[in-house]
């Protein structure tokens, strides 16, 4: 499992376990909160109803019918009361009154039970007491919504209790705000939970990304692509990540220059050996053709060791260039152009004919002088394989966004031994003509342009005989740029 997921499920197991407690206790406790607040609303209403058949017994007025008939008539009463998503049609309050010793008095829901001993009752035994008397019965013990609520107050008379007057108020209406209300708060959770999931991710991602692009850095250093240094933000991963890239810019220094001096050395120790036995065989007496052989000898080595330290010191430049080559439009026919000039003395040597196909005006971005190199190594490699009075096809042509420049010669092709190492620095084949080789770094050079422009290059055998080879560049954004 990857960092980014482990975070994202630890933050996903923490927010869900923080979410469950509360959601449940608010759910469990939706019922007990909804009584609480209706028992409190209906302690000052029992509190005030004794109060006021205390005022008409010390009066000598007190009739306990009044009191049961204005329930009655209140019962009856059309009510029409829309209590946000309740509607209430009915009164459903009742109370009944005991005497000091708990006997019924009176009833508003049952008259019949006037005359019962309710003494036992917990809302008349505790208020007969002078303590706070409240209970919940159920009138179906095996129904749940048949529930009521009873809750008393004193009747007190010249400081004495000479009665319990007790309030009943069925929680049908507390059962309909609790239904209403379970799923909202589910409705509410379940919100808060996929923002919290959405935001664990995102944060996930955020802590993450800089990890994911150190790691992608890491990657191409290490497959050999010229991957640009990430955007690491500031935090210690950046910190982590700018240690890391002046790390591998020293290893990466160190290990150049070794492998630099070795391929060097290895390369010119061949020509500097074939200088040095013909100089000195010309201190010997030989015949004037001999001593100009030699001397030719000599002259192609020099030469050669000048073309192997001209072009490492190209290679090193662009290998180690820490800022991308200046950019430019080129006008791809112009470049054309002076690529096959530079090589008419050559091509008319061996009376190659050339045969040049380029759309019209189009430019793409890139390094003119890069380029130029570039193909110049490719159109040479082609002249050196192809036969006398053979044929070369130069081509560009656009594909899909991108510039497609191939080079086709008519040559024997490319052993199937070379084809993996062709790119190698120092690997180079016998040319037909001279059975000599090259400096083996022309391929290499065309490589790294090709990178250098966010491009690739490959070389291939032609299925009717020679060699083809492809470079692929990327075009400007929207389109060809203009000339």
């Amino acid at each position: 499992m990857s960092l980014g997921a482990r975070i994202f499920v630890c933050y996903l197991v923490i927010f869900a376990a923080c979410f469950y407690y509360p959601v449940q206790w608010m759910i469990d406790s939706l019922e007990a909160r909804y009584r609480e607040s209706v028992e409190e609303i209906m302690v000052d209403q029992t509190t005030i109803l004794a109060s006021q058949v205390a005022e008409q017994m010390r009066a000598g007025q007190f009739d306990s019918s009044s009191l049961r008939d204005a329930f009655f008539r209140a019962h009856r009463q059309p009510l029409n009361a829309r209590i946000y998503d309740l509607h209430k049609t009915l009164v459903d309050s009742h109370f009944y009154l005991t005497d000091a010793v708990g006997r019924v008095i009176s009833d508003s829901r049952d008259p019949s039970e006037v005359g019962a001993d309710y003494s036992n009752w917990r809302d008349v035994y505790l208020t007969l007491r002078g303590e706070y008397g409240a209970r919940t019965t159920r009138r179906a013990p095996l129904d749940p919504t048949s529930s009521s609520l009873y809750v008393a107050a004193p009747v007190i008379l010249d400081n004495q209790i000479a009665g319990c007057l007790t309030l009943i108020k069925p929680t049908a209406s507390i059962n309909a705000f609790i239904a209403q209300a379970r799923p909202r708060v589910l409705r509410a959770a379940a919100v808060s939970l996929c923002a919290a999931i959405l935001l664990s991710l995102v944060f996930s991602i955020w802590l993450t990304r800089p990890i994911t692009r150190l790691i992608h850095y890491a990657d191409g250093i290490r497959e050999g692509r010229r991957s640009p240094f990430p955007e690491l933000g500031r935090s210690k991963i950046a910190d982590l990540g700018e240690a890391m890239h002046k790390m591998q810019e020293a290893l990466e220094g160190k290990q150049y220059v070794e492998e630099y001096i070795q391929n060097l050395t290895h390369e010119i120790k061949s020509p500097l050996s074939a200088i040095r036995g013909a100089a000195e065989l010309l201190d010997e007496e030989m015949p004037l053709a001999q001593r100009e052989r030699f001397l030719e000898n000599i002259r192609n080595e020099a030469a050669r060791i000048g073309r192997i330290v001209d072009t490492m010191l190209e290679l090193a430049a662009l290998e180690n260039r820490r800022m991308q080559p200046e950019m430019e439009p080129i006008d791809l026919n112009a470049l054309l152009r002076n690529v096959v000039e530079s090589k008419q003395p050559m091509l008319m040597q061996k009376r190659i004919d050339l045969q040049l196909k380029a759309p019209g005006e189009l430019a793409f971005p890139g390094n003119s002088f890069l380029m130029h190199q570039a193909l110049a190594n490719l159109l040479q490699n082609a002249i050196d394989f192809s036969p006398e009075n053979g044929r070369i096809e130069l081509k560009a042509e656009v594909e899909e966004g991108e510039l497609v420049l191939t080079v086709a010669d008519e040559g024997a092709g490319i052993p199937d031994y070379a084809v993996a190492r062709v790119f190698d620095k120092f690997y180079s084949l016998q040319r037909p003509d001279t059975g000599r080789k090259s400096t083996g770094l022309g391929l290499n050079l065309v490589r790294e342009v090709a990178a250098t422009h966010d491009g690739s290059v490959r070389l291939a055998n032609r299925t009717a005989g020679g060699t083809v080879a492809v470079m692929v560049l990327p075009l400007a954004k929207g389109g060809n740029l203009p000339v």
